[in-house]
């Protein structure tokens, strides 16, 4: 089974409790089926093949296209890491709805430099959410190599349905970064794709032994939910900082495109999470470079 996922506002316990209902729930039904025997093991691949090749908004509902690739790739990763600091700075906190909060621990460091791990999956919407804002701000700090584009779940291997189905994101598994100030690690846990032998994803990724551990501590009180983020053991981030709700049916280059327009929802939302982001990364960085961490985004700094 995937990890439970959860977004932002002042339900998140409440939106944790359900998703881990339904994924309680997906758990039992995938025994009935292994107790039921092949033949209904079958129809159950069977059916998830059908639900992978149907339509849903113009995408299919587990074979939505995995996005642009070639020139084209490369004009919109262009386009998602150069959004001006000006923009940015316009939109400020926008509409995010939380930023990192304080914690307490060992500094987590890389090659001398502070750490941002982030622990998501490709089939969890929240993280699709949050990546583009990830994106955007760790732009500021070095080069990314490697970025894909992909898109969220519609359902699971046990037929659950996901909310925000098909959000147009990216991937990290097999990205790379590279920075002066900081150092970024990602553990992309499944990918999109459903296992009915488990109700589940397909595993992609693993954490390692010591990743597992801050996991366990500092996401304690949402039982592991992701999309997880640890800056540098100084700060932490759980679910989407912001509604998912804002990418629904939007293609990569509607959101692309919008990320250059702070009047627009996509701008205000995705943008001022990559703000608090920025202002967390400045907080580990000692405020270095100035052009990340400007006027703008230290005046976030005290909200976080």
């Amino acid at each position: 089974m995937g990890r439970s996922s959860t977004g932002p506002g002042d339900d998140r316990r409440a939106r944790i409790a359900a998703q881990r209902a339904a994924h309680q729930r997906a758990q039992r039904r995938n025994r009935l089926l292994i107790a039921s025997g092949a033949i209904v093991v079958v129809v159950a691949v069977v059916l998830a093949l059908v639900l992978t090749h149907q339509g849903s908004g113009g995408q299919a509902s587990g074979s939505a296209s995995p996005g642009p690739t070639g020139t084209e790739l490369a004009s919109l990763t262009a386009q998602v890491t150069t959004v001006p600091a000006a923009v940015l700075d316009q939109v400020g906190s926008g509409q995010a709805t939380s930023a990192p909060s304080a914690i307490t621990g060992a500094p987590l460091t890389s090659g001398g430099k502070p750490e941002m791990l982030y622990i998501g999956a490709e089939y969890c919407p929240y993280c699709a959410a949050e990546r583009w804002s990830m994106i955007v701000a760790l732009s500021r700090f070095g080069t990314f190599t490697g970025l894909a584009t992909t898109h969220s779940a519609a359902r699971s291997g046990a037929g659950t349905a996901e909310p925000y189905p098909n959000t147009a994101t990216w991937t990290f598994a097999n990205a790379s970064f590279t920075s002066s100030y900081l150092t970024f690690t990602s553990v992309e846990e499944f990918t999109n794709i459903p296992d009915p032998s488990t109700g589940g994803y397909t595993t992609l990724q693993t954490p390692t032994a010591q990743q597992q551990a801050l996991l366990e501590k500092y996401d304690a009180a949402n039982n592991g939910a992701i999309p997880f983020i640890d800056f540098g053991n100084k700060y932490m981030s759980v679910g989407a900082s912001y509604d998912p709700g804002v990418l629904q049916g939007l293609t990569w280059s509607q959101i692309a495109a919008d990320l250059h327009d702070p009047s627009t929802k996509v701008a205000k939302s995705v943008l001022g999470a990559a703000n608090y982001i920025t202002a967390t990364l400045c907080k580990l960085t000692g405020n270095k470079p100035a052009a990340a961490c400007t006027a703008a985004v230290q005046a976030l700094q005290a909200r976080i």
